[in-house]
């Protein structure tokens, strides 16, 4: 493997235009951040961009002010990393370090790409887990929403709703990892503040060991809810992420013989938190062949495959990216409205690297291209009826999936 990295690298520069090959990058003495360099001149995907990323990382190596060196911060190393990969102006590139839900949900997408190290990270199992309550926030004019609660998780169960305002968890600042460490199996007090200027309330809320891809399929599982109105049923199913398992199969379950096979339409919520899975998803709801069962002799039946053939409406937002970006491409495509707004434009291939503190780097390692060279990333996927959300204070009000109800209503009324 190291033989070959050292060929790929030989390749990548023998690419480069002369002024990129001047400005091949020294060495800092740092080892994460010289590791994080290697890895990109010798996986990153498009090799016209590493001469901008060659000055990127002289210029911090080099910075008057403070010098990337061996004596560096943690925090300067920090900062250095994410200016140079920024540079590149790719998606899947970037750095997850242990404190952050991300880096757990990545070590299990990415489990097999770690797997000589996954005992050791995650004693003594190699299981990839944290303490947590389902529950992601995001800064927004210095303070802490509420992003996303994943369905059926200790946040949703204790009546956390997005928008709300993360004031404290027991009455420190809150933090992604180490707010719930060492309380798994206890309660923790979150004190949230669900409208501006309200006065702050106090949720109780039980602190589980969170398993990310398993929390995922779970959150799929129980995202999955039948509306009535105006005499239709309308079924809803949120796809948090692509790369879980079994989370396609559940929905084709719920679809075939479960909560939603008599709904007049199915409401596909694509406003994920990560990507991944198979390039084909989609055909569960777009493509032409039947459903197809295999049948025992003692009359048990098996999903060979799964079809939907009503109607549907996709809800995308920034969220939908990676694999659930070509997901709502593909309904887009095939004349399946869109409701929300526009996807992220990441529609990369990225792998996954530990790095020498245990961080891991997602560097981009492929171009993506659909059909006749159209490319999503940075241009990603219009909403056919766009819809604003405002996260600060949405106390659990969603005006995309209403709008969504409402277009399924449309075109259900329409025959």
């Amino acid at each position: 493997m190291r033989a070959f990295g050292s060929f790929a690298l030989a390749a990548l520069l023998f690419l480069l235009p002369a002024a990129a090959l001047a400005q091949d990058p020294p060495r800092s003495g740092q080892p994460v951040f010289d590791r994080a360099v290697e890895l990109v001149f010798d996986h990153f995907h498009d090799a016209s961009a590493l001469g901008r990323f060659a000055t990127a990382v002289r210029h911090e190596i080099e910075d008057a002010g403070a010098p990337l060196n061996a004596e560096s911060s943690n925090e300067r190393v920090s900062k250095a990393i994410d200016t140079v990969l920024a540079s590149l102006q790719a998606s899947h590139t970037g750095r997850f370090q242990q404190g952050t839900i991300a880096y757990f949900e990545l070590a299990d997408i990415f489990r097999f790409a770690i797997r000589n190290d996954l005992r050791r990270l995650f004693p003594p199992e190699g299981e990839v887990s944290y303490p947590g309550i389902g529950m992601i926030a995001q800064p927004s004019n210095g303070s802490l929403f509420v992003n996303d609660v994943y369905d059926g998780s200790p946040a949703s169960r204790a009546g956390i709703l997005v928008g709300d305002e993360i004031l404290a968890v027991d009455g420190a600042p809150y933090r992604e990892i180490a707010s719930f460490r060492d309380k798994v199996g206890q309660t923790v007090e979150i004190r949230l503040r669900r409208n501006a200027g309200s006065e702050p309330i106090a949720v109780k809320v039980a602190v589980e060991q969170l398993r990310p891809l398993r929390t995922f399929e779970k959150a799929i599982e129980a995202s999955v809810s039948v509306t009535e109105r105006d005499g239709k049923r309308i079924g809803y199913v949120r796809l948090w992420t692509l790369s879980a398992p079994d989370g396609i199969d559940i929905v084709a379950r719920e679809l075939a013989d479960g909560r939603l096979k008599d709904v007049d339409g199915v409401v596909v919520d694509l406003r994920g938190r990560w990507g991944g899975g198979p390039s084909d998803a989609a055909e569960l709801f777009v493509g032409d062949t039947p459903t197809f069962r295999l049948i025992q002799r003692n009359g048990e039946a098996t999903l060979a495959n799964v079809r939907w053939q009503r109607p549907v409406v996709g809800i995308i937002d920034g969220g939908a990216r990676s694999g659930l970006e070509l997901f709502a491409y593909a309904l887009k495509t095939n004349g399946i409205p869109l409701v929300g707004s526009r996807t992220a434009g990441a529609l990369l291939a990225g792998r996954a690297y530990l790095l020498p503190d245990d961080s891991l780097l997602e560097v981009a390692v492929s171009d993506a291209v659909i059909g006749d060279n159209v490319r999503l990333e940075g241009v990603g996927v219009e909403p056919d009826v766009p819809v604003a959300f405002s996260l600060p204070y949405a106390a659990g009000r969603d005006p995309q999936r209403d709008a969504a109800v409402e277009e399924m209503l449309r075109i259900l009324a329409g025959g």
